[in-house]
């Protein structure tokens, strides 16, 4: 292999000196303002020395609900999670998002990138929820590793499955895919985290088997 190849072959220069950065959050309703964050997963990313991109670090908390936050009945029942259960052994949003960040940030250093983006199945409810959580906790910051998400920018693999396999919805983009997705286990922040990261590492994947990265003029020049 080259060395003008194998410089195409990491993820700063594939996403513009961004580092993805897979996220699932379960949620007691749809207002990331008022609505408790009950369960967040994240899953970093690498590519190996060919330039395929595949999983690295995983991390995945239970979250206390903040305080005053709303549990809608309707939520609870979809992803048949009891905020009150003492088993969940759930953390606060504070030390959910500080060892997050830790670990981000360490991957941020390691592949010379400048910012992480979240990637995830609908972004921008996840995403949502994520700024809220991180603004509500931001009057107690002092001990926090630094922020390390844009503050807009995200991967939707909704968007990106229904470019290239014309489906939107999570478990027939996998199928379409040829990825193994148990319905029985979906609204499990850690199961869809997975899922959706093995789903944007094939998407990004395919574009390269198709001999679209990297592209001829980075090669070139």
């Amino acid at each position: 292999m080259t060395n003008k190849y194998k410089k195409n072959n990491t993820l700063k220069s594939r996403f513009r000196g961004f580092y993805p950065v897979v996220i699932d959050v379960e949620t007691a309703g749809l207002n990331a303002n008022t609505d408790a964050l009950l369960e967040i997963a994240t899953i970093t990313l690498k590519m190996d020395s060919d330039g395929w991109l595949c999983m690295d670090n995983v991390l995945h908390f239970n979250i206390k609900s903040f305080p005053g936050a709303n549990l809608h009945p309707s939520a609870l029942a979809l992803n048949k999670i009891d905020p009150n259960n003492p088993l969940r052994f759930a953390v606060t949003e504070q030390e959910a998002l500080n060892e997050i960040f830790k670990m981000v940030n360490m991957g941020i250093k390691i592949h010379e990138c400048h910012k992480a983006i979240i990637v995830a199945h609908n972004a921008s409810f996840d995403h949502s929820f994520i700024m809220a959580a991180i603004e509500r906790i931001s009057d107690t910051n002092n001990n926090m590793n630094v922020n390390p998400f844009h503050p807009f920018v995200t991967f939707d693999t909704a968007a990106l499955s229904g470019l290239v396999f014309g489906q939107t919805v999570l478990a027939t983009a996998c199928k379409h895919a040829g990825i193994v997705f148990d319905k029985s286990k979906a609204h499990s922040a850690l199961y869809d985290t997975e899922k959706t990261a093995i789903l944007f590492c094939e998407l990004v994947n395919i574009w390269k088997r198709l001999g679209g990265w990297p592209p001829s003029s980075s090669i070139n020049n």
